[in-house]
């Protein structure tokens, strides 16, 4: 997991590049995750918006079908509080309402203040793993026969900068994001024979979304790349160019 990929600041994805393809995408209710739920539905994707405040999926959902987009699908779930059943049953709903799902775009994150980890108490480091790790695993694994028989099918992990460069008071929040790698690597092992589903981890960077306003809040937000510029990497990694991707962090140029 130690190979780069750059997505050229020049790439642009060709009208209908996702067209007739499902993707679930997590976190879709604002920031990264909203960016590229709005990014897929523009290009012909239907998209399966899975977030913890409702009110929020509502707006990435009115938008997405105010552009002209494939109605898409609405889901709110807690991920700190789902298990087995609750992962299982959206794969059910998936299979029965969308018939298909092509791939899943894992944007949902969970961040807390940076302390030192001396001072990080013991429910907040197991929150982070559940949501940031464990989560996006469980998901993946309810939805890896749907993936199996999807003609291309890809999963993208949303990694961090300190998970690959680790850095005092990034605690817990950091280990998550580390296991991703570990965990595409060895997913992509195991599926190497079929070939299928596709493992990629994206590792975005500084980007002006909420989780950054959190962990940098006296940074200059204008500065910074947006999350929508940033998310035509996720559109590449999705279609069939994706393919020569390998499984492989990627750092991402907007």
């Amino acid at each position: 997991m130690n190979d780069k990929t750059t997505i050229s600041a020049s790439w642009q994805a060709p009208a209908g590049f996702l067209q007739d393809r499902v993707v679930l995408v997590t976190g879709a209710g604002r920031g990264l995750g909203r960016a590229v739920a709005l990014a897929c539905a523009a290009h012909g994707a239907t998209v399966a918006l899975l977030g913890r405040k409702p009110d929020a999926l509502t707006g990435t959902y009115d938008a997405i079908v105010a552009a002209g987009g494939a109605e898409p699908a609405a889901i709110p779930l807690d991920l700190a509080g789902a298990g087995d059943r609750e992962f299982e049953t959206l794969a059910g709903m998936l299979r029965h309402d969308l018939k298909r799902l092509d791939a899943i775009v894992h944007c949902a994150v969970h961040f807390t203040p940076l302390i030192p980890l001396r001072d990080q108490p013991l429910e907040q480091c197991l929150a982070h793993l559940r949501v940031n790790l464990a989560a996006p695993f469980a998901l993946t694994r309810a939805c890896l026969p749907m993936l199996e028989a999807a003609p291309d099918g890809a999963v993208v992990f949303t990694a961090e900068t300190h998970a690959f460069h680790p850095a005092a008071y990034w605690g817990a929040f950091a280990v998550s994001k580390a296991g991703l790698g570990t965990l595409a690597a060895i997913w992509a092992d195991e599926c190497e024979q079929a070939g299928k589903p596709r493992f990629h981890v994206v590792v975005p960077g500084p980007v002006a979304t909420p989780q950054r306003a959190q962990s940098h809040p006296g940074e200059n937000r204008a500065a910074l790349p947006t999350a929508e510029s940033v998310a035509r990497a996720y559109l590449r990694l999705l279609g069939p160019e994706g393919r020569s991707c390998g499984s492989r962090p990627l750092d991402i140029v907007t």
